[in-house]
């Protein structure tokens, strides 16, 4: 499935090296005003190839609402957007067609679906997730009008941890959204990257102002609601709630 949630859902599509990846929002109220500035700006703190700490690949990531919104203002009907690929480069994969990489979805896809597109990790690709993070800040609109808040931010990165106070106001101006000890945090990452190798790390996210009684008894209570969401994420092994 490319779809989460209930009453408001988001299906994504697209994959790394097609001409663009977007989504659809539907279940959204009529009546809200819908600020593309803001979606850009959170666009924004994603996009690659604007840092030593990121991804090589330079893209614009400029949304473009296909449907659902006029004159600024939600209709009610699904909201359609689209974010173009404009610096795939297909041939730099050329070497990995039939060569598949460890720890990576490769070889699981290509059990699932018979079909192996060596371009970028296609589908499993963490570019997907401008997807989620333009679709997730319209909900941030909608959440804005109920007087709910949503902040987040690096905690700690391999054996670096930002400490027990959350600095979200550092997050917001730091290169890596840390939310303390940034410096040692950075030098962790440089380290990893010249030796070629990876390092854990965890982010806290914090919500306020969420209403009580929100999700269901059980199988789909707000905490595995959240969970769902959180896991499917490219890279995270585990949720921590509470």
């Amino acid at each position: 499935m490319n779809t989460f949630g209930r009453k408001l859902t988001l299906t994504t599509f697209g994959e790394s090296h097609a001409a663009a990846i977007g989504g659809v929002l539907d279940g959204f109220p009529a009546g809200v005003r819908i600020d593309l500035n803001f979606i850009q700006s959170e666009l924004d703190k994603r996009k690659p190839g604007g840092s030593k700490f990121a991804t090589a690949r330079s893209e614009g990531d400029r949304v473009e609402i296909l449907s659902g919104v006029f004159e600024g203002v939600s209709t009610g009907t699904p909201i359609g957007f689209i974010i173009r690929n404009e610096n795939q480069k297909s041939g730099d994969y050329e070497n990995l067609r039939e060569l598949f990489r460890p720890g990576h979805a490769d070889y699981a896809y290509y059990r699932k679906y018979g079909i192996r597109d060596h371009r970028g990790g296609g589908r499993s690709s963490a570019r997907e997730t401008a997807v989620r993070v333009a679709g997730g800040a319209i909900a941030q609109i909608l959440l804005g009008e109920f007087g709910v808040s949503v902040q987040s931010g690096v905690a700690s990165v391999g054996e670096i941890s930002c400490g027990e106070r959350l600095d979200f106001d550092l997050a917001a101006r730091s290169e890596i959204f840390s939310l303390g000890n940034e410096e040692a945090m950075k030098e962790e990452i440089l380290k990893a990257k010249q030796e070629h190798d990876s390092v854990g790390a965890s982010v806290v996210t914090v919500i306020r102002g969420a209403p009580a009684g929100l999700g269901e008894g059980l199988y789909y209570k707000f905490d595995a609601a959240i969970a769902a969401a959180m896991m499917g994420i490219n890279g995270v092994k585990a949720v921590e709630i509470g």
